[in-house]
């Protein structure tokens, strides 16, 4: 893929962002060059290769899932609620 003059522009345009001729025609190269590293990535063969989300090896701290504080008992409802403008029960209401 090559990208020309007028497609800089044009991209320039749709992305609001502000070039005049001769910054369009050096991002003409940078932009093909760009593209052109776009396309060497494709020939790698990555056939067996898993995909990855991270290029280093992150393990995700796990913790027992335990409730360690219960809201529905010792009138702890009644101190959350108490400045609530309006409950229902042990609800929170609210207008619909």
């Amino acid at each position: 893929m090559s990208v020309d003059k007028e497609t800089v522009v044009k991209i320039a345009k749709l992305s609001r962002i502000a070039i005049n001729d001769a910054e369009a025609e050096a991002m003409v190269s940078e932009l093909n060059g760009i593209l052109g590293w776009v396309e060497q990535l494709g020939e790698v063969d990555v056939t067996g290769v898993a995909p990855m989300a991270s290029v280093i090896a992150n393990k995700t701290r796990m913790r027992e899932d335990v409730v360690t504080y219960d809201l529905t008992g010792g009138g702890v409802t009644d101190k959350v609620l108490a400045n609530a403008p309006a409950r229902e029960g042990v609800f929170l209401a609210c207008p619909r």
